[in-house]
């Protein structure tokens, strides 16, 4: 009887946890890490002058809930909506554990003074570069945060390709934040 119970008991602990987003395949557990902007609000519009109608900075990204064995952070910005497919607008990878925010207009140089790295975007260049739809219907832009296991060994001319091969086996968390533009 208590062997019933306590598998019983354990099927519903793992359902809650699938319910509720904190199962992966990948480690086991995996965690959601919360992501914001006091630029814009998630699914709102991102203000111009962090698009190429503006002076083209990037926004400030805020997070929480990084777990505990984070080594480094990485993030990818992209706009699933352009026209010729998905264009990334922002890689970055290294960033240190203890980051929980990247402040308004990083520099686009390839390595930044943290050590973080900035690989190569859809503009053919490393560092942000913000929406600039072609005029019609507003794209989404994910703000897409990993908390890492580890330092990754890529070099700063790395693509989003390279970046999504490298951190395979080795997200503890992630979050994403969505802002729309329009023009």
């Amino acid at each position: 009887m208590k062997t019933a119970l306590f598998f019983a008991l354990a099927a519903l602990v793992s359902l809650v946890l699938i319910a509720d987003g904190a199962y992966s395949k990948e480690k086991g557990v995996k965690m959601t890490i919360q992501i914001s902007s006091p630029a814009f609000n998630e699914g709102q519009p991102i203000p111009k002058k962090h698009t190429c109608e503006g002076p083209d900075v990037s926004p400030v990204l805020k997070w929480t809930n990084a777990p505990e064995g984070t080594k480094s952070f990485a993030l990818i910005c992209d706009d699933p909506d352009a026209p010729m497919g998905t264009w990334v607008h922002w890689v970055i990878f290294n960033l240190p554990p203890d980051t929980r925010e990247l402040s308004e207009n990083i520099s686009k140089k390839p390595v930044l003074e943290n050590g973080a790295k900035q690989g190569v975007s859809d503009f053919r260049r490393p560092g942000y570069g913000g929406p600039c739809p072609p005029p019609g219907k507003p794209h989404r832009y994910l703000f897409k945060l990993y908390a890492l296991d580890t330092m990754l060994d890529l070099k700063e001319t790395a693509t989003k390709k390279d970046l999504e091969k490298a951190i395979q086996g080795h997200i503890l968390a992630q979050g994403e934040l969505m802002g729309t533009y329009k023009r």
